[in-house]
């Protein structure tokens, strides 16, 4: 069933409790009070006959079917139409859950047509009907409640976003190599929430004007700036929480580029010490093979050899590898490989 709550209100108080909309729309007239309907989900044959009976604006009607507005306020006449975007912070899954709230405000009624769980529209009529005295306020008393209910319960998102990016710093400098993720699905919530706050802003202050110019209690003027003062705070933190977070891939990318400097670093230390090696083995290599070379050369045993018979044959070849060897000690020595 998408009628949740409907009512009519005469002087503040609850009169009747219609059980369908014709009934509302007669009584409505007959008592010449105020009507509150709430709906959940209506099917368009529901929006239409809303349509029909309070001559709602074609372009307003239109947006309603359609759903998925961005939120703004728009004029038609004597009859307000308002898109709310609603959230809550699923914290398990670090999302922010956006809901959207369309809302019909006349001079003699107020029809909410709500797609989501939030915001909690039966605790705003709980509200009202126990302050009757801003109740008899009318349709714009009932707008300003359910404006109030949509930025109070932005708080906890505040509250939930705040609480992850202090999580993120502590990773950030912690070495986390899934951070820059984290920030970034983060940051794309905080950009879906601000467009879904900043828009308030001008809601707000388009009310207040049209307050003036409508003549209505100083106290409903006084609750709607105090509504727009809260939500210039939230504005204001939603842009601190995108700056924080922006600057946090920024410093992630710095920390990600110095741990890479320095492993190259290490890299390049690592190359030089093993070409250092590489020079002190080949130098010794060499060394060695000069003693070798000449060794084997003499261990060939042919009876035709120079100095194979020589009495200081042995003597000679000795020195000569003495001489090859501390030879070439001394060139790789001036070389600096040894």
């Amino acid at each position: 069933m998408t009628l949740i709550d409907n009512a009519v209100y005469v002087n503040g108080q609850r009169t009747a409790n219609p059980a369908d909309l014709d009934q509302t729309f007669d009584l409505m007239r007959e008592r010449q009070g105020m009507a509150w309907i709430g709906l959940y989900r209506p099917d368009n044959d529901e929006i239409r006959r809303l349509s029909a009976e309070f001559s709602l604006h074609a372009l307003a009607v239109e947006d309603a079917l359609a759903g998925h507005q961005r939120a703004k306020l728009e004029r038609y006449g004597d009859t307000q139409f308002v898109v709310l975007r609603p959230a809550r912070y699923l914290d398990d899954v670090e999302e922010v859950e956006f809901g959207e709230l369309h809302v019909f405000v006349g001079p003699d009624f107020v029809v909410t047509i709500r797609h989501a769980e939030s915001p909690n529209l039966a605790r705003v009529r709980k509200r009202l009907e126990g302050t009757p005295e801003l109740l008899a306020m009318g349709p714009a008393a009932v707008l300003y409640a359910i404006l109030d209910e949509v930025v109070d319960e932005y708080a906890p998102v505040i509250a939930g976003l705040e609480n992850d990016i202090d999580e993120i710093e502590d990773e950030l400098f912690a070495g986390d190599e899934n951070v820059s993720l984290r920030i970034y699905k983060l940051l794309r919530e905080v950009i879906n929430f601000q467009r879904a706050t900043q828009p308030l802003v001008l809601i707000l202050e388009n009310l207040l004007r049209g307050s003036e110019l409508y003549q209505e209690r100083v106290e409903l003027q006084r609750s709607l700036r105090d509504v727009l003062d809260h939500v210039l705070r939230i504005v204001e933190r939603a842009d601190a929480f995108r700056a924080i977070l922006e600057n946090g891939l920024t410093v992630q990318a710095a920390l990600v580029a110095q741990r890479q400097n320095e492993e190259m670093k290490r890299l390049t230390e690592h190359s030089v010490a093993q070409a250092e090696d590489m020079k002190r083995i080949s130098s010794w290599a060499a060394i060695l093979f000069a003693p070798t070379l000449i060794g084997g050369i003499y261990g060939m045993n042919f009876d035709e050899m120079p100095e194979l018979h020589w009495a200081w044959g042995y003597p000679f070849a000795i020195g000569l590898m003495a001489a090859l060897g501390v030879g070439l000690y001394v060139v790789f020595k001036k070389k600096r490989w040894l």
